[in-house]
């Protein structure tokens, strides 16, 4: 199995829409150091024709971190893994699990897992571009094919094209009908399904997805397959990750132990090197774009509503000054006192 020199996904964090950008993954870097981050869906005409840069400038603290593309024209793809290597990414990633329309329409997504074929000359085409690992995103079944031959032959096909990384979401694609918010939602979650995937494909490193949202969860399913994917709760609860270096990479010396405050107090240099590089009067990066991350930093404690009242208010946001993060703490902290 080719395995990833930058770092091992026994924990990583999903690739989420209008979520795990740049800032987001620098702000979760501060709270885990070795857990794998996924940067969000870049589609390869996007690279292909648009603002390369953009798209795919990251900061050197993000390692290890992954590209994930959407696609499905092999040569496209393999143009695409090109840059994403050449920008420096750890991993390219094929998005075969996605199912809202917009991403239909483009012929990829969920709805490339009734094309095994094409998804494995995708693979081997950036194989053969790059040097980094190429991993496949994928659903457990679409629309109503559940029968487990469906998923344990589309991965049959596409590792015999040298992937030997597969991140399943425990959950059918629903093509027609479901918003992608109800498509992580209402198809049940079948975790022996991947449990059963690992059995059948000892060799490949299966990477189970959804419905995670404590340690617990996390430790049960690490018995049976080989790393475990966070989406949502990630997010919304970030400081779920705060043991996870600890706890998950223990070989690994350089791990995290930060505290709330810590981690504000981290990304307050980058914030302002963000700002003074990218600020443009207001007209480009705003405070707002880094600290909508970090809304969910507080949850579960006494005085979080505070302090994500304070970092939405809009008239502080104005200001435009990282210290912002400071007085929502710090409002915070009078609530509790």
């Amino acid at each position: 199995m080719k395995s990833t020199s930058a770092g091992k996904r026994t924990i990583s964090v999903a690739p989420m829409m209008d979520w795990t950008d740049r800032h987001c993954r620098v702000f979760h870097r501060q709270i885990t150091r070795h857990s794998f981050l996924y940067t969000e869906m870049v589609t390869t005409g996007a690279l292909l024709h648009g603002d390369v840069a953009r798209h795919l400038d990251f900061s050197e603290q993000e390692h290890p971190v992954a590209l994930q593309l959407g696609g499905s024209e092999p040569a496209d793809l393999a143009k695409s893994a090109r840059l994403g290597a050449q920008w420096g990414y750890d991993e390219i990633n094929l998005n075969c699990g996605c199912p809202s329309e917009r991403v239909q329409k483009g012929a990829f997504g969920a709805c490339l897992m009734a094309e095994p074929a094409l998804v494995a000359d995708g693979v081997k085409a950036m194989r053969d571009a790059v040097d980094i690992d190429v991993t496949v995103k994928h659903r457990i079944g679409i629309d109503d094919i559940d029968a487990y031959g469906f998923v344990r032959d589309f991965i049959g096909t596409v590792a015999q094209a040298g992937c030997s990384t597969f991140i399943v979401h425990a959950r059918n694609a629903v093509l027609k009908g479901l918003s992608p918010k109800e498509n992580r939602e209402i198809p049940p979650l079948k975790y022996e399904v991947v449990y059963q995937l690992k059995r059948d494909f000892p060799a490949l490193e299966i990477i189970l997805n959804g419905g995670v949202k404590t340690v617990q969860d996390i430790d049960l399913h690490l018995q049976h397959v080989d790393g475990v994917m966070l989406g949502r709760e990630a997010y919304h609860n970030p400081f779920l990750m705060a043991d996870f270096d600890r706890r998950y990479y223990p070989d690994q010396p350089d791990g995290l132990a930060a505290s709330r405050e810590e981690v504000i107090e981290a990304m307050l240099p980058y914030m302002r090197e963000q700002l003074a590089r990218h600020g443009d009067g207001g007209k480009g990066l705003r405070v707002n774009s880094i600290t909508r991350h970090m809304l969910g930093l507080m949850a579960g404690l006494p005085g979080a509503r505070a302090f994500r009242q304070t970092l939405s208010d809009s008239k502080l946001l104005a200001a435009g000054d990282p210290e912002l993060l400071r007085q929502a703490l710090q409002r915070m902290q009078r609530i509790v006192a």
